[in-house]
């Protein structure tokens, strides 16, 4: 308050005009899987078991090691990455002291001659112990042999006591992805302390936002981890995509839309169900093809085609698509970097209500188009919800839009909150609501909309209680997912014949 005398001049300064709400963030892919941390190149670097980790960049990937088959996180960093933007954050699983298989003594010899290396068959190694054949001597990692533990390998020390064409006896652990189980990947909440899955919720405290696209490839396709990605997307206001298994039919895809216990068995706004998986080529290390040449160890890439969940590019393209056109377009008929097609034959037409795209899209599944000339493109508008909810919110984009309007309106109000209720308090707000939502109008995002304040909502009781209530109406544009053209054989238009040369002819003569 002013004071009561002042016997000079002053300045008070008074805010007005309503304060920009800040659209969160939609392009942020949310990514459990599995990653070769023991393969990633500065130790230091790799993110620990469980810890949300924001990849921006190629050298944020790296982080999560590289291409090594059995490994989820990098092929899908890897596809992410080819649609060309949006960022991802990884939660890795992966735990080398929990997810390995154990080989105890096996027997093995060293050359006869020449470079004394052994080949454990196995990359990413660990509690190496080698002895003699009879199990009485232990070897020393020191003094008388090094260790490669990414590759797998123990070369001898000439200045130590294992001698040229020894018989050994070596016990070691190797990492195994095939250990992590479907509850790894779902996580769990164990007081302060969040796994899996579940430590998504943590990133809005420690970024700033939420991923607002999740994906587990490799395992969505298990009904368990598909119902937890849901709830998950329910939890932070997401969309979850959902694999089908690899080769899986399209009738038995639309069969597995009514299958209890499947993951396609859902109807949800916040689940896209996506099919088949594709091909892709693979250059990815093999970890059990490590080979030895003239004593030098030799890793082996894959380079041939593989078949990988659909989730992971379907991710990337609606990311990549929210940056350049914006959140409210439709994922489909976006062209799809970097697959070679199905893993399943599809016929796909855009005139054919009986080819199998369309059957696929009638049942809620989001399929892969491919026509001459096409491209490989995501095709399909909407969610699980349908065909059983025909709501707006069925559509993809619909249902993000609202998504991205509702949390930035949300986090925005955080200014208002515990202010004195008042007219001024009232006006502010809707101000600030309605500028947005003219914004969006402008932005192409809305067709229309408003956010106003009913008296009748809001009785005295419910003031005096601390509580406002506002209301408001909005419309994203739908998807133009059908073109009708009505189409005449209009007899009449024959009358028409001949008037063109006639025409012309009295111009002629006219300017003979």
């Amino acid at each position: 308050m002013s004071a009561t005398f002042l016997h000079g001049v002053e300045v008070i300064e008074v805010s007005t005009g309503s304060n920009p709400i800040t659209v969160v963030t939609s392009a942020v892919i949310g990514l459990i899987g599995t990653a070769p941390s023991w393969a990633v190149e500065s130790p230091a670097a790799a993110p620990a078991p469980n810890t949300p980790t924001l990849v921006s960049s190629q050298s944020d990937a790296s982080n999560f090691g590289p291409l090594v088959q059995g490994y989820t996180i990098p092929y899908a960093l890897s596809a992410i990455a080819a649609q060309g933007a949006g960022q991802t954050i990884v939660v890795n699983v992966f735990d080398p002291t929990r997810h390995f298989t154990a080989i105890t003594a096996q027997a093995m010899s060293f050359p006869a001659s020449g470079p004394q290396v052994l080949n454990l068959g196995h990359m990413g190694v660990s509690a190496v112990v080698v002895t003699n054949q009879a199990g009485t001597t232990t070897y020393s990692s020191t003094t008388d042999y090094s260790l490669d533990p990414v590759i797998g390998v123990v070369t001898a020390l000439t200045s130590g006591t294992l001698t040229a064409g020894e018989a050994v006896k070596v016990s070691f652990n190797y990492a195994d992805p095939t250990k992590v189980a479907d509850s790894d990947i779902i996580g769990a909440v164990t007081g302060s302390t969040y796994t899996g899955l579940q430590a998504l919720q943590t990133t809005y405290g420690t970024m700033g936002f939420f991923a607002k696209l999740l994906i587990a490839p490799g395992y969505s396709q298990n009904a368990d981890v598909a119902s937890a990605l849901e709830t998950m997307a329910n939890t932070v206001c997401a969309i979850a995509l959902v694999d089908s298994p690899p080769s899986t039919a399209v009738s038995v895809a639309i069969s597995n839309r009514g299958l209890e216990g499947n993951a396609f068995d859902v109807a949800s706004t916040r689940v896209v169900l996506c099919y088949p998986q594709e091909q892709f080529s693979d250059s990815g290390l093999v970890p059990t093809g490590v080979t030895i040449s003239s004593g030098l160890p030799i890793t082996t890439a894959f380079n041939g085609t593989s078949v990988g969940p659909y989730s992971q590019w379907i991710a990337g393209a609606i990311a990549a698509k929210d940056l350049s056109n914006g959140y409210w377009w439709s994922p489909s008929n976006t062209e799809v970097i970097g697959i070679l097609g199905p893993d399943v034959s599809l016929y796909a037409s855009i005139m054919d209500p009986n080819c199998d795209v369309n059957n696929l899209n009638a049942q809620g599944i989001v399929t892969v188009f491919n026509a001459f000339g096409s491209g490989l493109r995501v095709w399909g508008n909407r969610s699980s919800a349908y065909p059983s909810d025909t709501a707006p919110d069925n559509f993809i984009n619909v249902r993000r839009t609202m998504d991205v309007i509702e949390q930035s309106i949300q986090l925005s109000m955080l200014q208002f909150i515990d202010q004195p209720i008042s007219n001024a308090l009232i006006t502010a707000i809707l101000s600030n609501v309605n500028s947005f939502i003219c914004s969006l109008i402008q932005r192409g995002a809305l067709v229309a909309g408003s956010a106003s304040y009913d008296p009748s909502e809001n009785p005295a009781s419910q003031i005096a209680a601390g509580q406002l209530v506002f209301d408001i109406d909005v419309m994203p544009p739908p998807p133009a997912e059908r073109l009708t053209f009505q189409s005449y054989i209009d007899a009449s238009l024959l009358s028409t014949l001949g008037q063109t040369s006639a025409s012309t002819s009295t111009s002629s003569a006219s300017a003979t």
